[in-house]
C-alpha cells in the first residue's frame, strides 16, 4: 500500500541557469501547474504576501553571471510574479525585515535587491519592521513559544508565498523555505532582538512554529545558481544546480530540497549538515506539521539527487557545541528555578545568563558585543538570552530544554 499523501505535492524541474526569462517562466510554470491545492488557495486570495530571500547590502552581494549566488535571482522572481498576475486577481505585496537596516545602518530600501522587479509588476514592498505588530498565537499551540510578535501585513494576508535560495547555513545546516520565514520577524522596538530567536536550542522549534503560523500556500526554491558551506561568506563554494523546486507545503518542499542537496531530511543534530542544532524540518514533523518522509510526499523530479556537493561549514568543535547546547538548557532551567527572584530584579529587561548568574541586562535588548566576547573567561559556557516578563506572555516551553538535557546525557552515556 502506498504511503504517498496527495496533501503534500512537490515538483522539481530542470532549468539551465543560462536560460532567458521566458524559459525560466515556462520551467516554473511546469513545476507549479500540478499544485492544485496551492493554486486553489492563491486564486481565492484577495491579498497575497511574498517573502523573497532577497535582502542584502549591495556591496556584499556575490554575483555569478547575472545571478545572485546567495539570494533569489531576478529571473525566478519575475517568473513567479508573471504567473501570479496571470492566474490571480489578488493584491500582491512583498514583505521583508531588513537585518542590515536595523543592525548595520543601511539606508531605507538600499538592501531590497528585487526592487526593480517588484516595480515592473507593480508589487508593493512592505517594510516588516514598520507598522503594526501583534502577538500572534501558534495554531494548536507552539513548540517553543505560545505566541510571537508578527507584522499584521504578513499574518493578515489570505495567502503567503516563500521563495528561497537553495543553500547551506553554518548555524542551521540548510536554509530553505522554512528558514526564509525567519526574515519576517520584526526586531526591536516592535519585536524581539534578532538573536533572541536565532539562538541555540530555540531556533529549530521556533521555525517550526512560524511554519505553522504562516503555512505558505506556495513554496519555491531557486536552485539555479547556489551556494554550499554557509549562507553568506565569500561565495567561494559556488554550486550550479540548474534546478527549480515548488511545493504546496513548506516542510515537504524543504524535505525534497534537502534530499536534492544530498542531505537526509529525516536526520538530526550531529549528523551532516546539522552540526550546531536540530533539524527544524524534523522538529516540525514531530510536532504534527508536515512530513520529512519522502515516501509520504507526492514528489517528482527531473533532477537527480544530489544536484551538487553540499555541506554545512563547521565553525566550532563538536565538544564546544555540545557544551553550548547543554549549558544553554541548564541556564533556562536555572531561570525556571529562580524565576521569582529574577523577575523582582530585572522586570521588563533582557538578560544574559551564564553559569547561574546574570552577566548582562538591558531594557532594549540590543547587544553591542558578541556573546563570544561577553562570555569572558568561560567561552565554553553558553549565554542564554531571555526577556524577563512577570506574566511570561510569550509562553516559552521550558520542556524543550529538559528534553535537550536528556538527549545530551544519553549521547554522553552512549559515548
Amino acid at each position: 500500500m502506498s504511503l504517498i499523501n496527495p496533501e503534500f505535492q512537490v515538483r522539481a524541474v530542470h532549468c539551465d541557469y543560462h536560460a532567458d526569462d521566458e524559459t525560466v517562466y515556462q520551467s516554473l510554470k511546469r513545476a507549479t501547474d500540478p499544485l492544485d491545492k496551492a493554486w486553489a488557495k492563491l486564486k481565492k486570495a484577495k491579498r497575497i504576501a511574498i517573502k523573497f530571500n532577497q535582502d542584502k547590502m549591495l556591496k556584499q552581494l556575490v554575483m555569478f553571471e547575472n545571478h545572485r549566488q546567495q539570494l533569489v535571482s531576478d529571473c525566478v522572481a519575475r517568473a513567479l510574479l508573471r504567473l501570479l498576475r496571470e492566474k490571480t486577481s489578488a493584491e500582491i505585496y512583498c514583505i521583508d525585515v531588513s537585518f542590515y537596516q536595523v543592525y548595520s545602518g543601511a539606508e531605507k530600501d538600499s538592501t531590497t535587491n528585487l526592487r526593480d522587479v517588484l516595480r515592473e509588476f507593480d508589487v508593493e514592498y512592505v517594510n516588516g519592521n514598520v507598522g503594526d505588530v501583534h502577538m500572534m498565537p501558534v495554531p494548536g499551540g507552539g513548540l517553543m513559544f505560545d505566541e510571537y510578535p508578527l507584522h499584521e501585513r504578513a499574518v493578515n494576508a489570505d495567502a503567503l508565498i516563500s521563495v528561497q535560495k537553495l543553500k547551506n547555513h553554518a548555524f542551521m545546516g540548510a536554509t530553505l523555505c522554512l528558514k526564509n520565514l525567519f526574515g519576517l520577524m520584526p526586531t526591536q522596538p516592535l519585536g524581539r532582538p534578532r538573536f533572541y530567536y536565532h539562538h541555540l536550542v530555540r531556533m529549530p522549534y521556533m521555525l517550526a512554529d512560524l511554519g505553522r503560523i504562516y503555512n505558505p500556500a506556495l513554496n519555491i526554491i531557486d536552485g539555479l545558481v547556489t551556494q554550499a558551506g554557509e549562507e553568506w561568506g565569500r561565495g567561494d563554494e559556488l554550486r550550479i544546480c540548474n534546478t527549480l523546486v515548488a511545493g504546496d507545503h513548506v516542510i515537504a518542499t524543504d524535505a525534497v530540497g534537502a534530499h536534492l542537496m544530498g542531505h537526509d531530511p529525516q536526520s538530526d543534530w550531529l549528523t551532516e549538515p546539522f552540526h550546531r542544532d536540530r533539524n527544524a524540518l524534523l522538529c516540525a514533523a514531530e510536532g504534527g506539521f508536515g512530513t520529512v518522509n519522502l515516501d509520504e510526499i507526492d514528489w517528482q523530479s527531473e533532477a537527480q539527487a544530489p544536484v551538487g556537493k553540499f555541506f554545512a561549514k563547521i565553525t566550532d568543535s563538536r565538544e564546544i557545541v555540545m557544551s553550548w547546547r547543554r549549558t544553554t538548557a541548564e541556564q533556562a532551567m536555572h531561570y525556571v528555578d529562580h524565576q521569582k527572584e529574577l523577575i523582582s530584579q530585572y522586570p521588563g529587561e533582557y538578560i544574559l545568563m551564564q553559569m547561574g548568574e546574570v552577566k548582562w541586562h538591558d531594557k532594549s535588548g540590543v547587544l553591542d558585543r558578541s556573546r563570544r566576547i561577553l562570555s569572558g573567561d568561560h567561552p565554553e559556557q553558553a549565554m542564554w538570552f531571555k526577556y524577563v516578563d512577570p506574566d511570561e506572555k510569550e509562553g516559552e516551553h521550558y520542556e524543550v530544554y529538559e528534553r535537550t538535557l536528556k538527549k545530551i546525557k544519553e549521547l554522553q552515556l552512549a559515548a
